[in-house]
Formats: structure tokens, sequence, C-alpha cells
């Protein structure tokens, strides 16, 4: 079964409105002998370089992560780095001496006519802010997961990058390997028959989260612009580590020794004025191949299951999440669960005597199960001796080269193929996973959701989590 979201094997993938040069068909024709080619997506306000020309690129978060995206686009002219914090654009300048600095995304943006492309790859809450200004400056976007911090940002992103006609791509690399693609092809082969349920989960949180708010205040480093990093959030005083007597035994044992910093610069994921918590950080991989290969599209409702401790400004420490989607086209109704904090779904006969792994995903389907990994690696059936005679089927998805994210959004970049989680693909996931925050919100109710007025029928006091808020200078 094809995916709502992917083009079907063998079809193009189609940008509306636009159409193909020349140099792009040569490009697309030579490239792969890929059928995922673009039907082209020039414009005015995007520039594509040829394939033989290098990217200016521009870095938004230098540090964590920051590191790996920039490192990712190293084939390209790194131009210019941004970071709220000196201390990260001290050791990104190291490698990149020629880059120009800047601590506000904003001022860069502005500054930087030349750049073509730019990483987002700061907190959850300045995702969209970041992004937008850069895709309505027609600079391609190669943003993290999850795409943004509220699902109304994710909406408007997608429907920017069509508008403005830039190369996008999101950060949950597993939807640029193989695994993923020959998952699909077992489930479209009907291995396991129509699947109706799903169960997704993760060992996330290794920060500290389902805590009230510290008390006082702390000296913000010299080295952090606590008003930058903020960014569109309401301010608050910046504190620095936990009191120790706050968070004991909220931590699983194998993270017992993480650093208890409050915000800056690891542990902002379970604030929800600045993160999205577990769900945010796993959901867009974990959740990315059922999404795919079901196409799940948007669900009906979303509730929450059962939950540690609920407070009012962060998300709880561990937590179970249902989601239910309708029939879509020949797939059967489906219930999808969301696991965090170390739960995790009950063994089934054919895993007797073994254990999950940390992260994954079961498939339950009329005739068999699969299991794969966090990023959908190794997909198989159960019990795994049922792989001793298996043979894949034939590919029928066009394969990315190197699996690598970041060369196949920067092929894009170019004139080539359609980056594989471009926000048409990585825009409606991101929709589908932060609805399961919002069930954590509005705990105790099962929410409908109508994803065409993108609101909860039943609950319109969600509206004020759906859509986003800002601070004056930073909304979208």
């Amino acid at each position: 079964m094809k995916s709502q979201n992917q083009p079907q094997p063998g079809a193009p993938l189609l940008i509306q409105g636009t159409a193909v040069t020349r140099r792009r068909f040569i490009y697309t024709s030579a490239m792969a002998a890929s059928t995922l080619a673009l039907a082209g997506c020039l414009s005015p306000g995007a520039r594509y370089r040829s394939p033989n020309e290098k990217l200016n690129v521009g870095i938004i978060g230098c540090d964590g992560k920051g590191e790996v995206d920039s490192a990712g686009m190293a084939t390209e002219n790194i131009i210019a780095l941004c970071d709220v914090d000196t201390n990260a654009l001290a050791k990104a300048a190291k490698k990149w001496p020629k880059a120009r600095q800047y601590r506000d995304y904003r001022v860069m943006l502005d500054k930087e006519k030349s750049i073509d492309a730019v990483t987002v790859t700061i907190p959850d809450h300045q995702h969209a802010p970041a992004a937008m200004r850069a895709i309505q400056r027609g600079k391609h976007v190669y943003c993290q997961k999850p795409l943004t911090h509220t699902i109304s940002e994710a909406r408007a992103l997608t429907l920017a990058a069509r508008k403005y006609k830039v190369a996008t791509q999101m950060g949950n690399q597993g939807h640029c390997n193989n695994s993923i693609r020959k998952l699909c092809e077992m489930i479209w082969s009907g291995v396991i028959g129509p699947v109706r349920e799903v169960h997704c989960w993760t060992d996330r949180p290794y920060w500290y989260q389902g805590l009230n708010r510290p008390r006082g205040t702390d000296a913000v480093p010299d080295s952090l612009d606590w008003d930058l990093w903020v960014g569109p959030a309401a301010m608050r005083p910046f504190v620095d580590q936990w009191p120790a007597a706050s968070y004991a035994g909220t931590l699983q044992s194998k993270y017992a020794h993480m650093h208890p910093n409050v915000y800056h610069s690891f542990s902002w994921r379970g604030w929800w004025d600045f993160g999205c918590g577990s769900l945010g950080d796993m959901g867009c991989h974990v959740m990315d191949a059922p999404n795919w290969a079901l196409s799940l599209g948007a669900p009906i409702s979303v509730e929450l299951v059962e939950a540690s401790r609920i407070t009012l400004e962060m998300a709880p420490y561990w937590s179970i999440v249902r989601y239910q989607f309708p029939e879509r086209g020949d797939h059967p109704a489906c219930t999808l669960y969301w696991y965090e904090g170390g739960k995790q779904p009950p063994l089934p006969p054919e895993m007797a005597g073994k254990e999950w792994d940390d992260n994954g995903t079961l498939f339950i389907g009329d005739q068999g199960k699969i299991v794969c990994g966090a990023l959908s690696e190794t997909p198989h059936l159960l019990p795994h001796t049922l792989m001793a005679d298996y043979k894949f089927p034939t590919p029928t998805i066009p394969r990315v080269p190197g699996n690598d994210a970041y060369q196949d959004f920067i092929r894009a970049c170019k004139g080539g193929p359609a980056a594989s989680s471009n926000f048409d693909v990585s825009g409606p996931l991101t929709e589908t996973v932060l609805l399961g925050n919002l069930a954590m919100r509005l705990a105790g109710k099962k929410l409908q959701w109508d994803t065409a007025t993108m609101s909860c029928p039943n609950a319109p006091e969600a509206a004020p989590f759906i859509q986003a808020q800002y601070r004056e200078g930073w909304g979208i």
C-alpha cells in the first residue's frame, strides 16, 4: 500500500505550479535514474545551484546536534554561523574560520543575502521562526526534528515551502535509509496482512521533566544571551541547575549521571515553553515507519492513557498515549500506542525470553508481526527465526544514495530529486506527533481531531496549545 505523504513507487513527486527547466531535467536524468525526479521548483525567490557548484550555507545553532548538522554540510561553503552562546560560536569558528559570526539569526538572515541554504538546530520553540524567515527569503531549509513546536507552525511551514518553492528536509535521518524502505515494502507485500495495531516506544527522557519550575534566579553565564535564547517564548528568570531534592528519583538509573541543568544547554526539551518532551525528541523517528508504511495521515482522536505526575509547565516523566486512525484506502482502522520514559508494550508470545530494545516499533497484522528499531533499522518478522528463509520484496521505492540525509538535501538544493523528508512529508508527520503532546496537556479527555480546521471540536480549550504564541518581534 502506498503512502499518502510519499510518492507512489515509480511516480514523480510533483510540486504545484512549476515547470521543469532543461538544466534540471538533465540533472535529474543523470543523477540516479531515480523516479523521484522533482518536477521543477525554481522561482524568483529560491536559488538553485547547479550540481557542480557549492551552496552557501548558514548554520543556525552550532552546539550539540548543530555540530553534526554543520559537519553534514561540510561539502559546501559554510559562510555564516549563528548561536546565542559565544562558546559554541568560538568552537564552530575553529572549524569554519572564514564564516561570519552572529548571535541573532534574524540579523544573519537579513544581512547574508548570498546564503542559499540554512540548517536550523536550536530549541524547538525557535524552529518555526527561524525556518520561516529563511523560507520567505528564498533559502532552502534543513530543520531538525520535530519540525516545529506547535501544530499550527507545522502546517504553516509546509504551506510556505510550497509557496516559496524551496528545498526542505527535516532531520529525521532514518527516513533516508534503506531500512525504512524495506520495511514499507514488507508491509505492502502483505506478509503480515492488514495492520490494525502499532506500538511505538522510547526510553527518553534522559533529561529532567515532570517537575515544577524552580524558584529563584541565577546569574546568566557571560557567554549566553538569555533574551535571544528565550526568543519567542515568554521571558522568565535564568536558573542554572535543579536543586537535588527536586529531581530525586525522576530519571531512570542508567541516566542518573546526566547534568541537572534546568534550561541551557540541553534540558529545555522537557519544558512546554521551549521543547516538546520525549515525544517531540523521538516521535518523528519512531513513528516515521508506521506513518509511511500504513499511510496513517491524520488521526481522528488522541488521548492520554496513563502518565506520571502532570505539571503545568513540563511534559510528564513517562506517559502512554493512544491514537486512533480511520480506514485509509485498503488500510483498516488502526490504533497506535506511544510509550515513553521506559514504558514499553507487553511482550508478545513470539518474544518469550527476550526483551525489547530501548526504542522501537511493533506492527501487529492479521497474519503476523514486524518489529524494527528507533530509526526503522533491522525490520524483521516475529519470531525472528522466520527471517532465516525470508526474502525481502523486490525494491520499488527509490533509494537515497549513501543513505545520507544531508546529501539528499544538498542534491535537492541543486535541482535534484526532492529530499525524502521534505516538509510535504515531515510537516504532516510532525502534526501527528505533536497531537500526543496536546493529549498530555489536556489529560483526562479523549480529543477529537479535525485536521482540516486544526481544531478539537470537543475541546475548544485546546486552541491555545495548537496555535503558537510569540513575544513581539519573533512571530512568523
